[in-house]
């Protein structure tokens, strides 16, 4: 089953991303062509050519004072590339895709100060480090050789794609630069924690297929909608904040969450209306289902399936029924004072 699916019925305001969809057979390919470039002894020397740019651009807009023309939008996939020193010449491109080729250095593109949109996957970079572009919007490096988060500050970027990658922690992403990113898709690295990521503008978080054991450090992600954690190795629950008062869907799928009283501490997201807990071990409890409801009641969906009413009922119910059990234990008696013994 895909996180497509498990997205199904449910749409928070993701500006216009796509929803992820895990397709297991892409990842594989992508796996597969990552590891013939890391066996590779060294890639032949393939730069980049005036005739491999006449077959690549395309788009020609006014640029300047719109009297001349240029054409702004250069498509070079797979043609293994190890040098693209020629685009420092082509200062009006604003949209390049140099995917699935050998590329290690993307510095020539510092010189492309109207680039809006990036698309770099698929190559043997180990840093998306670039010059602040100010422009630049969409980025992704997704199945690369990048092991940090360094050198990242455009100040309109909105949405960065660096799944695939060898990233353990995330550094350098400083909220005074990155003003306009929603969405972090950071699915698929080597993470073992969840620090590091303070991005109050962000919206959509997808950690995946990552070392985490708990979700720590996001406090302060205030306007974050979508937050996805599945497959990695979560047993707590700590770390989730009343201040991610925006959080609607949360996928914790394929983690090792057994205690279903870890679900209480969840209450605390006001907006959380999904939640997908399929393949924990929490999910083999009796009443798995209706326990949840009643750990969260504002709960609107779990797994792929909406509650009843008649659900909900039974759940207010049983908080109802705990509720007067607890109020009704007698309070404990205390001891003596030990400074009168």
């Amino acid at each position: 089953m895909s996180d497509e699916d498990d997205l199904e019925d449910f749409e928070p305001d993701l500006d216009g991303l796509e929803r992820e969809d895990d397709d297991e057979k892409e990842t594989e390919e992508w796996e597969d062509y990552r590891k013939e470039g890391e066996d590779s002894e060294g890639w032949m020397s393939t730069p980049l050519t005036e005739d491999m740019m006449k077959e690549g651009l395309s788009a020609l807009c006014k640029t300047g004072s719109g009297l001349a023309h240029a054409y702004v939008k250069l498509e070079v996939k797979d043609r293994e590339l190890t040098d693209i020193y020629l685009l420092r010449s082509y200062i009006h491109l604003r949209y390049v895709d140099v995917s699935e080729n050998h590329l290690t250095d993307l510095s020539p593109l510092n010189y492309l100060t109207h680039l809006l949109w990036l698309k770099a996957d698929g190559n043997r970079l180990r840093s998306a480090g670039l010059n602040e572009l100010p422009y630049l919007q969409i980025a992704s490096f997704a199945y690369n050789q990048i092991t940090d988060t360094e050198g990242i500050s455009h100040p309109r970027l909105a949405s960065l794609d660096l799944k695939g990658n060898h990233i353990h922690m995330v550094t350098g992403l400083d909220p005074q630069k990155l003003i306009s990113l929603h969405t972090l898709e950071l699915r698929g690295n080597q993470l073992n924690s969840t620090l590091g990521i303070n991005l109050p503008k962000l919206k959509n978080l997808f950690l995946a297929q990552n070392l985490l054991k708990k979700v720590e450090g996001l406090e302060n992600l205030s306007n974050l909608t979508t937050l996805h954690l599945r497959d990695n190795q979560i047993e707590t629950l700590s770390g989730f904040s009343k201040e991610m008062k925006s959080l609607q869907y949360l996928n914790l799928r394929g983690n090792m969450v057994a205690d279903l009283g870890e679900l209480a501490k969840l209450r605390d997201l006001p907006k959380l209306r999904a939640l997908v807990l399929l393949d924990n071990p929490c999910t083999d409890e009796n009443d798995y289902r209706q326990e949840a409801l009643v750990q969260v009641a504002h709960l609107e969906r779990l797994d792929k399936d909406l509650y009843e009413e008649e659900e909900r009922a039974e759940a207010g119910a049983t908080r109802q029924r705990v509720k007067e059990a607890q109020e009704a234990e007698p309070e404990p008696e205390l001891g003596p004072d030990p400074s009168s013994i």
